[in-house]
């Protein structure tokens, strides 16, 4: 049988992408404008169609993690303003500004490079309220603002911040702490700035579906724009409160058979001599491995769908294949169908089951299939 001109691909549903954000749009109400975060590959999406898509699909914003990324926004979706969450280095801040994205700033060299790159910079400072991560605190946000303030072709535009607690737990006073530091300090930037500061920003995914308080001017929506919870306790906290979202997974991540063959009991399997047949069984080679981003956690672990039957992964994953038991499955052959995450008839592999067996969370279990695999849209 003749299927798939490539080996393994990743199908990416624009409808339910777009669905989602509608979703997100009416959990938020006539508030905060939609970021969609688009930032690594779009949580492994394919950043350019995803930015396309939701550019589309409502949302004004679009952030990304770096120039290059910012670059390759702009060019799918030049009326969208996209915004650099991550470092820009020294030697590249002009250029981002020439290019017209907005960026993240927590350092006055930033600020004074953006100055002299021959185009207004609008820049979004970063706040340190507990994350311990990206920002500044009180003293040195003050030497900034006046800095941008007399400064010409500056202009600040946003105030941001993020939640180091917000969504791995169901109690949220460090984030209720976070956002009365956040709230304070944005109030001195703007006494020293001397005029509002209109793009404030300090919600994400969990944030969003949780507490209104939070929402300011602008929500940077990331996983949940791909239909994935930002975990357990944010959907325990969400039906304490009686929210809805109606959101779903958008991704699918699919192969083909590359052979199958039958082995005698007590054959062993891949290396290290891991698994050994316990009886006689039908072998399929899956023409993925750890390269592609399927975790070598999986061995003897893991499962796929094929026929719309689950078949474990029996053996090590190698870099570019592993061998799955489809002995208690008929008919499998070379070139079928093979789901490594998402849904086939009534059965489904979730990110969160790949999560849970190899020790992650979600976002990583999607952000890590390998860029380089063709993204379609469907």
């Amino acid at each position: 049988m003749m299927g798939s001109s490539q080996k393994t691909w990743v199908e990416v549903s624009g409808s339910t992408i777009r669905d989602n954000i509608q979703a997100i749009k009416k959990c938020l109400g006539n508030g905060p404008s939609v970021m969609a975060v688009v930032k690594s590959n779009a949580y492994g999406h394919g950043l350019e169609g995803v930015a396309r898509i939701a550019a589309r699909g409502g949302a004004k914003w679009l952030g990304v993690d770096s120039i290059d990324e910012a670059r390759r926004t702009i060019a799918a979706a030049p009326k969208n303003p996209a915004l650099i969450l991550g470092y820009t280095p020294l030697a590249r801040v002009a250029e981002a500004v020439r290019l017209g994205a907005r960026l993240t700033v927590y350092n006055p060299e930033t600020v004074k490079i953006a100055a002299r790159a021959g185009r207004t910079a609008r820049l979004h400072l970063k706040l340190e309220t507990g994350t311990t991560r990206q920002g500044v605190g009180e003293r040195e946000l003050l030497n900034i603002v006046r800095l941008a303030r007399k400064t010409r072709r500056v202009v600040l535009e946003g105030l941001s911040t993020h939640y180091a607690n917000i969504e791995d737990t169901t109690d949220h006073r460090y984030a209720a702490r976070q956002l009365r530091e956040y709230v304070r300090l944005a109030a001195i930037a703007e006494r020293a700035y001397g005029r509002p500061i209109p793009v404030k920003h300090t919600a994400c995914s969990a944030a969003a579906i949780l507490f209104p308080e939070t929402y300011f001017a602008l929500a940077r929506i990331g996983l949940a724009l791909y239909g994935l919870w930002p975990s357990r306790e944010t959907q325990v906290s969400a039906a304490e409160r009686g929210v809805r979202l109606n959101i779903a997974p958008a991704l699918a991540w699919k192969t083909i058979v590359a052979q199958v063959k039958e082995a005698a009991k007590g054959t062993p399997i891949s290396y290290g001599l891991t698994a050994t047949l316990r009886r006689r069984s039908k072998i399929a080679v899956i023409p993925v491995g750890y390269w592609d981003g399927f975790d070598r956690k999986l061995s003897n672990s893991g499962a796929i769908l094929v026929r719309g039957q689950r078949a474990p992964v029996l053996g090590r994953v190698c870099m570019n294949m592993f061998m799955a038991d489809v002995t208690d499955i008929p008919g499998v052959q070379a070139e079928d169908e093979v789901v490594l995450l998402g849904g086939q008839k009534n059965e489904r592999i979730s990110a969160e089951e790949i999560a849970s067996k190899t020790g992650t969370i979600n976002y990583e279990v999607v952000t890590r299939i390998n860029p380089f695999i063709c993204r379609r849209y469907v």
